[in-house]
């Protein structure tokens, strides 16, 4: 389904629409709705996926402003009407658990439960952020120069997707595909407006989440581990799930682990 929100068309799918509860999923920086199939297949509850901006079936606008956190997270709640949204798990992985955690902040009332795959609050210091700043411009005008299947050729090999080089060649394809499919001008901006750099720090907020939080990480993504237990110690309602054997895209790497997570989540509400 495509509705236009703001003037951007935005591409929703989604699963067993005949059930209940709804999980709402956001997806990774070069992904798109597509890539929660698998788990819809697997959960037995409604699941609704969004192509957040500039990726997949959703719009790629020219101009930045339409890629900030405030741009998107208006447009999501303005979607979660649209679809009679009101009270929902919220489940977000990466840039995407990014966006999830950003929404709940400012959107507490409507989240029954918060999922949050290999995700960050942002970072805390300036000097970081201008740091990550200047390297996700850099990235940027790379991606434009040089072309997307050049971009996705470097992507696919840095050392955060090490782990899935184990993963079967057909699932590794598949991934390979949903990259290949995304826009030059959709990824540009994205890092331009919504890359962790630019993204307000929610370090001193994760105190205000009064839902239940659970955070999953890979053991194998160390980065994310060391986030997820220092986001942790400042969230009130919480649960940190290490996943033996993966990094940083659980839900691809072992979907048995992530699904059956996600189902003892939903059987608490």
């Amino acid at each position: 389904m495509v509705t236009n929100i703001n003037g951007i068309n935005v591409h929703v799918r989604s699963w067993n629409d005949h059930l209940s509860p709804t999980l709402v999923c956001l997806h990774g920086f070069t992904g798109s709705a597509n890539t929660w199939q698998p788990l819809a297949n697997e959960v037995p509850i409604r699941v609704v996926a969004i192509d957040l901006m500039g990726h997949g079936a959703t719009d790629a606008p020219d101009d930045v402003v339409h890629y900030t956190m405030d741009a998107q997270l208006e447009i999501l709640d303005k979607l979660f009407k649209q679809l009679g949204l009101h009270s929902f798990i919220l489940l977000g992985y990466s840039l995407g658990g990014r966006v999830a955690l950003s929404y709940a902040v400012h959107y507490p009332k409507k989240i029954q439960h918060l999922i949050l795959e290999s995700a960050s609050p942002g970072l805390e210091k300036t000097e970081d952020r201008l740091t990550r700043q200047e390297a996700d411009n850099q990235l940027a005008q790379s991606i434009e120069q040089n072309g997307l299947k050049a971009f996705v050729e470097k992507w696919e090999n840095i050392p955060l997707f090490a782990s899935q080089k184990k993963l079967p060649k057909a699932v590794q394809q598949t991934v390979r595909e949903e990259r290949l499919q995304q826009r030059e001008k959709g990824l540009a901006n994205s890092l331009r407006g919504i890359g962790t750099g630019v993204m307000p720090p929610l370090w001193n907020r994760l105190h205000q989440l009064k839902m239940p939080v659970t955070l999953i990480t890979g053991q194998l993504d160390t980065k994310f581990v060391a986030i997820a237990e220092s986001m942790r110690e400042r969230i009130q309602q919480v649960e940190h799930r290490t996943i033996n054997g993966v990094g940083h895209a659980i839900h691809v790497e072992n979907l048995a682990e992530f699904a059956t997570i996600v189902k003892e989540v939903f059987q608490e509400i």
